[in-house]
Order: structure tokens, then C-alpha cells, then sequence
């Protein structure tokens, strides 16, 4: 996709929580950086520094950790209209505790943090956006940790297939069992009881 398209999709995402003048949306889109990746590239790797928060133009990423074991443990999955980045890594500059691999050939966007200051400063109504995009990811990760608590296995699965469909026809299974805490064995077995009712 050419950079006008890609600005063009991030604008119309923009737009849905703010308005913004002519000249408001030239500065923004000249803070961004394009930036492609392949399948099984990575936007951020654990003990680098995680120096944007990336806009998903095109393509799927999963966010994950690595336990002592070698387990990999799968944080969140991101697709089009999406941010993603390693927060904390971002905002302060310390190495990155996760990674972020696409999943298949992806398009971002990228706003590092000195030009999020600067959008914060010159077009103060970037905070009211951001401000709503932490928010909501901060409600998907609290009502994905209740989930875990309170409800069955097949519930967890069910309820991602519902809230997430787009998502569940794109990641491999295995990565969809690692964010429900799974198995992929068992995620089958449920995948099996489900098609049988």
C-alpha cells in the first residue's frame, strides 16, 4: 500500500475519537514512519528498547513472553486498526519485556515517543485519543484477567470467538491456545465438543 493510503487509514481511525483541522493532520502524518514487516519478522524483541507505537495498517502480530522453560506465553494479538508496542519499554526507555512478531507480511505506522510529546503539546486533543486507546486496551486486559478467574475453559474460547472473530481466522491455533492458557491439544479437544452440540 502507498504511504497517502496508509495516511488515509490512519486519519479515518483517528477520526473516530477526534477531529482534526487540515493543518492539524499534516503535522501528525509527518511524524509517522512506514514500516513493513514480513511473517515471522519482529517489531520489538525482548531486551531491546521499544521505540514506537505502531499503528496496524495491514497484517496480524502477537505479543508474547518467553518463560525460563522456553514456554512462549501469548499476550495480545493485534490487527488492522490496532496499536500495538511494549508500553512500559516505550515510555521509559528500559528494554522491552516481550515480543512482537507479525504473523503474516504486516504495514505500520510508527510514532515514536519525542513526536507523541509533541503531538500532545501542539494538538492537545492527541491526548484525548490516546487517553481513549489506553483505556480500552486497559478494559480488554482487565476483562481478559476476570476471564481466566471466573470462567470454564470453552467459555474463554467461545467468548474470544465472539468479540474477536477476525482474529480467531487468522492466528494459528496454537497461538490462540497459548492467550487462552491452553493447550493445543485441549483447545482441539474443545474445538471438537463445540462442532458436536
Amino acid at each position: 500500500m502507498d504511504t497517502a493510503r496508509m495516511f488515509d487509514k490512519i486519519l479515518a481511525h483517528v477520526a473516530k475519537h477526534i477531529s482534526l483541522t487540515q493543518e492539524e493532520q499534516q503535522l501528525f502524518t509527518s511524524l509517522l514512519k512506514p514500516r513493513k514487516l514480513l511473517r515471522r519478522q519482529f517489531l520489538v524483541q525482548a531486551g531491546d528498547i521499544c521505540r514506537y507505537e505502531s499503528f496496524i495498517v495491514s497484517g496480524c502480530l502477537r505479543s508474547y513472553i518467553t518463560d525460563a522453560d522456553g514456554q512462549e506465553h501469548v499476550l495480545h494479538f493485534a490487527i488492522e486498526d490496532w496499536w500495538i508496542s511494549d508500553f512500559g519499554s516505550f515510555l521509559h526507555h528500559t528494554p522491552s519485556q516481550t515480543n512482537i512478531e507479525a504473523l503474516e507480511p504486516v504495514e505500520t505506522l510508527q510514532l515514536d515517543l519525542a513526536s507523541l510529546e509533541r503531538l500532545y503539546r501542539e494538538i492537545p486533543a492527541f491526548e484525548r485519543f490516546f487517553r481513549i486507546l489506553h483505556q480500552n486496551a486497559y478494559l480488554a486486559q482487565n476483562e481478559r484477567i476476570l476471564s481466566g478467574i471466573s470462567r470454564t475453559a470453552m467459555e474463554r474460547y467461545e467468548a474470544f470467538l465472539k468479540r474477536y472473530p477476525a482474529i480467531a481466522a487468522r492466528v494459528p491455533q496454537k497461538h490462540l491456545a497459548s492467550y487462552l492458557g491452553m493447550t493445543p491439544v485441549f483447545m482441539s479437544q474443545l474445538r471438537k465438543k463445540r462442532m458436536e452440540r
